[in-house]
């Protein structure tokens, strides 16, 4: 009897290092999408629109929030209110029709924060005193637990992912292609 239970308690100690190994892949899994995003803003994109966080765009009162993602993508999911102003179809007449005051706070976004960098740039440089790129776009946003709408303005959990490569920035949500 004593051998049996001397045996459990030998198992039981044997195991701890693979569970403890388990449990700190599952935690690096975690990060892995904000340490990727971070690699992909650091690669890509220059800085110089100001970044704003999910969480702090969270407490913000109202702000314009201006979509740069491809039609499509807007279509499946976009944060709540957000105006659609494209990328490649982005017009800064049509921005200065809808926005007057350049001194309102605006935060642009896509899928991570590098397409939004380049139209948060025209939109500095048209004069737009407080223009702030949304870290790690809808994807970190997403994966922080925001909610999303789709174009019945209904929240969802699906996420346009862009394409395979960038869908795996995503982890929480339903990708779409």
């Amino acid at each position: 009897m004593e051998n049996r239970i001397f045996d459990t308690h030998y198992i039981n100690f044997q195991m701890k290092p693979y569970l403890l190994f388990f449990f700190a892949l599952f935690f690096v899994g975690i990060g892995f999408s904000q340490n990727e995003i971070d690699k992909a803003l650091q690669k890509y994109n220059s800085q110089s629109v100001p970044y704003i966080s999910s969480e702090d765009l969270a407490k913000m009162d109202s702000p314009i929030l201006l979509d740069t993602r491809k039609e499509e993508e807007y279509r499946i999911s976009h944060l709540k209110n957000a105006i659609w102003v494209g990328y490649k179809t982005f017009d800064a007449n049509t921005i200065f029709e809808t926005i007057k005051d350049k001194k309102m706070p605006i935060v642009v976004y896509c899928s991570i924060g590098v397409r939004s960098e380049d139209i948060g740039e025209k939109l500095i440089a048209a004069g737009y005193t407080n223009v702030s790129n949304l870290y790690g776009g809808i994807f970190d946003w997403k994966n922080k637990g925001y909610p999303v709408y789709n174009n019945q303005q209904q929240e969802t959990n699906k996420v346009h992912a862009f394409d395979k490569q960038w869908g795996k920035l995503l982890t929480n949500g339903e990708k779409v292609y």
